[in-house]
């Protein structure tokens, strides 16, 4: 908290480039082919001859003396953990209702944010269990346990608003056989506190905010809980539990049956 507050007058931390790292630590084919495309229409860039320096530079990947920012390095970074060593996401799955219980996975999605959403997205999906409700007695529907668009929107904006700076705590997704708990390093950041986040916005991390919101990973503008509130209820779930201190923030899903 201290190191964000002497950084505010310099500032976000996500902005800043990283000493030591060079454009050989972006992977520039991922940048160009995943990237671009998906968050500029064709016609723009068919109209757009500038260098991929420029490029990087344009959506502050780089700084202009082309040295990768922190949010080159995740978004598009060969291994954000070599610069970052927090920046990854371990998942557990316990075959119980506690840490004593057997564990059934674990991995470390040691990534870009690009990579990490598409494991993630399989890995979700590979883990949400499916059951069958009777909704009259000539129809029947098939429920998850958890609806995908709430878990995934959880734990993309874990990604996005962690503490990066001054923790090197991986982002978690603890997953029990009655719910899911998903925490990042990094309590409540500038106008937002435990009493009001569900009410008021602001961005420990604008840059790589804006990033993720163009690839399509997150809703920049302060939906993201009520959407997944609405999904829960939807699914039948119970309503999402809240823990939030100065040092971390932890998002628990319980399982609708």
């Amino acid at each position: 908290m201290l190191s964000e507050r002497r950084r505010h007058r310099h500032g976000p931390f996500d902005s800043t480039p990283l000493p030591g790292a060079t454009v050989a630590d972006l992977d520039l084919d991922l940048f160009r082919l995943e990237y671009l495309p998906r968050t500029l229409d064709q016609s723009v860039l068919d109209e757009n001859h500038r260098s991929v320096e420029m490029q990087l530079a344009s959506v502050r990947f780089t700084d202009v003396d082309g040295v990768p920012t922190v949010t080159g390095i995740l978004v598009v970074g060969n291994d954000p953990t070599a610069q970052l060593p927090g920046a990854y996401v371990q998942f557990v799955r316990f075959e119980g209702h506690d840490f004593g219980s057997a564990v059934l996975d674990e991995q470390e999605l040691r990534y870009n944010i690009i990579g990490v959403a598409a494991q993630l997205e399989a890995l979700l999906k590979g883990h949400i269990q499916t059951r069958l409700l009777q909704l009259s007695e000539f129809r029947e529907e098939s429920r998850p346990s958890y609806p995908l668009e709430a878990l995934r929107e959880v734990c993309m904006n874990a990604i996005m608003h962690r503490n990066y700076e001054s923790s090197n705590a991986p982002t978690r997704i603890l997953w029990f056989a009655d719910r899911i708990e998903v925490s990042n390093p990094g309590g409540p950041f500038g106008q937002v506190r435990a009493d009001n986040f569900d009410r008021v916005n602001d961005y420990r991390n604008p840059s790589l905010a804006a990033a993720m919101k163009d690839l399509g990973y997150v809703n920049r503008f302060g939906r993201g809980i009520g959407r997944v509130r609405v999904a829960l209820e939807r699914n039948g779930n119970p309503p999402p539990d809240f823990v939030v201190d100065d040092a971390s923030w932890t998002v628990t899903l319980r399982s609708a049956g």
